[in-house]
């Protein structure tokens, strides 16, 4: 997620430098070709179809933003019922019961690994080195063994609190209170995995990238006849605009994407892992500071 408030416009222009050069091109092509060729511009409603097109590209990026903050939500929720299922557990088991130490630091470490498991899966990576990292391989290996690896880390949490409550380390109600934390955080992996695995209809993303690009392409020729040897420069620039709008929509569509764009999960992670090893004791790393003025 790029974090400086004020755009730059080389990064903007660096999105969309190639289609714009090629357009750029064609501008130039059609202003000789109209002042050395008897070249008659025909008449075309430039206005009118501009504000049809607008109005295309404004449905494509609500729709695209819509999935990009939803995707952050759902990770909000994310960090929230960790903090959650970590401070539940310390409340709820005792230390002076033989296990217990290790049972809690087993829980909140299952959920740190959990988390960044969730993280690779979105991103299409492999989360073994990151579980790895958390815990042991006997630990891990229910979890690596499932093909939704998260999933597995997150029913053999389950599985430990159950085996709590039936050794009298927790009653039934504190057990339904963490299953009901469990259950929030299955709803929002749900969520995040409906949006990486959903795309934009078609007609979202085929007709309004269709349409500008056609629109630029048509533009210098309604420009011609009264902008003069200026129409590769006033055509340019409102391609730019164009295009800039069609590349908003495609950075956002997927939030999980692991571009410039896409929410910053490896920091949100990071987050989570920063508070839970606190909430135990642990040592923690240090939060991500942002590369180059993009926070991953």
């Amino acid at each position: 997620m790029i974090v400086p408030s004020t755009p730059r416009v080389r990064r903007m222009v660096s999105e969309v430098w190639r289609p714009l050069t090629v357009l750029f091109i064609w501008d130039v092509i059609v202003t000789v070709t109209y002042f050395v060729l008897p070249f008659k511009a025909p008449s075309l409603p430039l206005t009118l179809f501009g504000s049809a097109i607008a109005l295309f590209l404004g449905f494509r990026v609500n729709s695209a933003y819509e999935r990009w903050w939803e995707g952050r939500g759902l990770w909000g929720l994310m960090i929230n019922a960790s903090r959650s299922l970590a401070r539940s557990t310390i409340a709820f088991l005792h230390d002076d019961e033989p296990g217990v130490v290790d049972l809690k630091r087993t829980i909140v470490l299952r959920q740190i690994a959990y988390v960044h498991a969730l993280r690779c899966r979105l991103r299409k990576q492999d989360p073994a080195p990151e579980v790895l990292r958390m815990l042991s391989p006997e630990e891990a290996q229910e979890g690596l063994s499932r093909q939704n690896v998260p999933n597995g880390l997150l029913d053999g949490t389950a599985r430990r609190m159950a085996e709590a409550q039936r050794r009298g380390l927790i009653d039934t109600i504190q057990q339904t209170q963490l299953e009901r934390v469990l259950v929030d955080i299955a709803n929002a992996q749900g969520g995040m995995e409906r949006l990486k695995n959903t795309p934009l209809p078609m007609q979202y993303r085929f007709f309004p990238e269709i349409f500008a690009r056609l629109f630029c392409v048509a533009l210098p020729i309604g420009l011609v006849e009264s902008l003069g040897w200026a129409t590769p420069l006033g055509s340019t620039v409102a391609g730019l605009m164009f295009l800039a709008i069609l590349r908003i929509g495609d950075d956002l569509v997927d939030p999980f994407a692991n571009d410039d764009h896409d929410v910053p999960l490896t920091s949100m992670c990071r987050t989570i892992e920063i508070d839970l090893l606190e909430a135990i004791g642990d040592e923690a790393p240090r939060p991500l500071e942002p590369v180059k003025g993009i926070l991953w």
